[in-house]
């Protein structure tokens, strides 16, 4: 009953920040860092495809070190493939699915299993939400639909962020949000 108290009060949470923020780096950080919290988990990804490499890109990241999450390109066509087009994909052992594209660098993070599912805005996919676990865990159908909740609103933020900047794609959403980080970084 606790966890599904913390799930209501995180999508409360994430709800209320994206009906007052036009910004998406923070309703992305709310949203990853909530769902490590509500699901005392290892961590969480938000990632955008950037259609023109194929490849998925850090959006926002909670309780993965940087070097996990600089380990190389993570392309869309390999790494968790399935739950990009099939919906949620869950992984019991990292170590021996095909479906890693970085299985030692998963193992060496301390990830036994991860849940990836698609963020989708109008029927399209443009990234996937990762709930990354330090112990082998069998996620339930109420962790699958929370982390589903949680993409469609991730998505939402996004389009609605879109928007208001006047952008075409989800990608110069993610280079808008880097931008601000690279400013903060240099002072």
């Amino acid at each position: 009953m606790k966890k599904q108290l913390m799930n209501y009060e995180t999508l409360l949470k994430v709800t209320r920040v994206i009906s007052h923020s036009k910004d998406p780096e923070e309703v992305a950080l709310i949203t990853v860092e909530g769902i490590k919290r509500a699901l005392d988990v290892k961590g969480c990804t938000v990632f955008l495809i950037n259609r023109r490499t194929n490849e998925l890109e850090v959006a926002a990241s909670f309780g993965l070190s940087d070097e996990y999450l600089n380990k190389g390109p993570i392309s869309a066509l390999q790494s968790i493939a399935d739950s990009l087009k099939e919906g949620p994909v869950a992984i019991y052992d990292v170590s021996d699915d095909p479906r890693i594209q970085y299985p030692e660098e998963a193992r060496k993070e301390g990830i036994v299993s991860i849940l990836s599912v698609p963020i989708e805005v109008a029927g399209n996919v443009i990234g996937a939400l990762r709930i990354y676990t330090s112990e082998p865990w069998e996620f339930t159908l109420e962790d699958v639909n929370f982390a589903q909740a949680m993409a469609l609103l991730t998505g939402m933020a996004i389009e609605m962020a879109r928007h208001h900047k006047g952008l075409t794609d989800s990608i110069e959403i993610l280079k808008a949000m880097r931008a601000p980080k690279a400013s903060k970084q240099s002072k």
